[in-house]
């Protein structure tokens, strides 16, 4: 199946509908009265801007594998409810929580997957991004003990190769072996 199903030509240039149809509810919505004048110049202008503006069509480089994605979520969310309750017993426990700082370098070099990696990262109770850069961040955990660096790199290797699986394309997954 074609990528450009959505978008037939009109003369000559390819016209995505669906964008065509979110600009016309835009116009609707702007406009507050839903009337068949409103709709028609709604999709008259949607018309004629994808048409005189066209947008390159990007790859964001995420696909979805049904499988890994399974197994990432399940294990996203035990390591939702594990650091949580390590956050809870560190907030209930008297004195300041052990907390440390890791850099870990990263396998990928796909924006899209270390973007991902960030987003979850950040999302568990007890760890937040720092910075960022090419093929290594900087993480700011909470509430672990012992060897932490080495931890702390094992955890976001395997969550990093989880998410290459779950949503990377062929060459992601090859980057990361």
């Amino acid at each position: 199946m074609s990528r450009y199903v959505m978008a037939p030509r009109l003369l000559g240039r390819r016209v995505p509908l669906p964008l065509v149809a979110w600009l016309a509810l835009v116009w609707v919505t702007l406009w507050g009265d839903l009337s068949v004048g409103n709709v028609l110049g709604g999709l008259l202008t949607g018309l004629v801007v994808t048409w005189l503006l066209p947008l390159p069509i990007l790859d964001p480089g995420i696909r979805v594998h049904p499988g890994p994605l399974v197994r990432f979520l399940l294990w996203f969310a035990w390591d939702m409810v594990t650091s949580t309750v390590r956050v809870v017993f560190w907030v209930a426990h008297p004195g300041p929580p052990p907390t440390r700082i890791v850099r870990v370098p990263l396998r990928t070099s796909s924006e899209s997957m270390t973007v991902l990696l960030m987003i979850a990262l950040s999302t568990v109770p007890g760890t937040l991004i720092v910075e960022a850069y090419r093929k290594e961040l900087v993480v700011h955990v909470l509430g672990l003990t012992g060897d932490v660096a080495g931890a702390v790199r094992a955890d976001v290797a395997g969550l990093e190769s989880r998410i290459v699986r779950a949503f990377g394309t062929a060459a992601d997954r090859e980057e990361l072996g």
